[in-house]
């Protein structure tokens, strides 16, 4: 079988899609060629039989920065429709040149490409499959469920469209990568990190230095993933006298994103947080691993109702999650009540990180162990690859 496979950006380096990267050496090992459309092409290390084209993005720049007045804002917008007839223009042309070197076809998210090239697909009888797992439902969602054969999605709430072409399979994650680290492991500063960054390596993690507790959240800086909930709830545990450090991983892209972490940042400096909250920034994804493996516990804010990756990395590292997202409703077990808190209320998420601060080492020991076993279970990225092909 030969796979074309779409996505938006292929490079091991990036923070929030450098996942892509192993999914796709995963569908090489599956596939007797791979042919990958992607829309920004980084740094890649793929298996011979993968085949990468660029729509061209990581090529463009728009030149000097704009200044105000209409004639620029016109020309800028001139280069921006520009810009997107051509990746149209270079998309068909790859669909086409590259028809021969697959049968099917695997969508990872962008369902505009589905409403693209679907009927041209349909016509050469190439199978079509969406990976879809967002809370949200564009309209371009429903004209692709029209023209799909299948829908994957993580969880129940992953795709909130009607439909009997969806087919609930999990998360992808790489269990050998995110994995818990060695409990013989000593506490120290170490820089295995890009660029000279250091952490606090915390593999004896139940063990506390200086009764120093450590929190992590991983993920895009914006208004959906609610980081004032956190900032607030760790302000009421810093005027307990309790030692904390918050680690929060993520870059804010868009100009709103940009302003919103600003804010973000005055919330802390009024708080008097500035020594506890640390605003780390991007880290790439195939780095992350060994930051949750230093941290104490995990906790995401996110109102997006979709099942974070970010998440089950930490559950695979053995780390306790906290999190108000309905998409953990079913995924959490036996702990749900325990490491769930009502969305935007900072004063229960300060209480159920008290509870975990104050837990026995085994008792944490024990969740840890049974939230990496549910990842191993039903998220495996080599068992949600098995299932696709499967169900292809």
């Amino acid at each position: 079988m030969k796979l074309l496979i779409i996505t938006q950006k292929v490079d091991i380096n990036d923070d929030v899609l450098g996942f892509m990267h192993g999914w796709i050496e995963e569908f090489a090992k599956q596939f007797e060629f791979i042919t990958v459309i992607c829309l920004y092409q980084g740094e890649c290390d793929l298996p011979d039989n993968v085949k990468v084209l660029s729509l061209g993005k990581e090529c463009y720049a728009f030149g000097s920065p704009a200044t105000n007045g209409a004639h620029t804002n016109n020309a800028k917008n001139d280069k921006y429709r520009f810009k997107k007839l051509r990746y149209v223009w270079r998309f068909y042309k790859y669909i086409w040149q590259e028809r021969k070197n697959y049968d099917k076809v695997f969508v990872h998210m962008n369902t505009e490409y589905i409403v693209l090239g679907g009927l041209f697909w349909r016509m050469f009888g190439k199978k079509i499959v969406l990976w879809y797992a967002h809370g949200h439902v564009p309209f371009s969602l429903k004209i692709a469920e029209k023209l799909t054969d299948i829908i994957f999605t993580s969880t129940d709430s992953g795709c909130r469209l009607k439909s009997k072409k969806i087919k609930v399979v999990g998360q992808g994650i790489d269990i050998t990568r995110f994995q818990t680290p060695p409990s013989s492991a000593d506490r120290g500063w170490v820089s295995d990190f890009p660029a000279t960054k250091q952490v606090w390596r915390g593999a004896g993690r139940f063990q506390k230095n200086n009764n120093m507790f450590r929190i992590i959240t991983v993920g895009r800086i914006s208004p959906i993933k609610d980081y004032e909930t956190l900032i607030n709830a760790v302000e009421i545990l810093a005027e307990d006298n309790i030692e904390l450090k918050v680690d929060i991983i993520g870059d804010a892209g868009l100009f709103e994103q940009k302003e919103y972490l600003a804010n973000l940042k005055n919330l802390v400096k009024e708080k008097r947080l500035d020594n506890v909250v640390n605003f780390v920034g991007a880290i790439p994804n195939k780095d992350i691993a060994s930051y949750l493996k230093s941290a104490d516990i995990f906790v995401n804010m996110s109102h997006t109702g979709s099942l974070d990756k970010a998440i089950l990395e930490a559950m695979a590292c053995g780390l306790s999650v906290l999190t108000c997202n309905e998409a953990l409703e079913n995924v959490l077990g036996k702990y749900k009540e325990m490491l769930m808190y009502a969305k935007g209320d900072y004063k229960d998420l300060a209480k159920k990180i008290k509870f975990l601060l104050d837990a026995d080492k085994h008792e944490r020991e024990k969740i840890g162990e049974y939230l990496r076993d549910i990842v191993i279970k039903d998220h495996n990225l080599e068992k949600l690859i098995k299932k696709i092909i499967e169900l292809f």
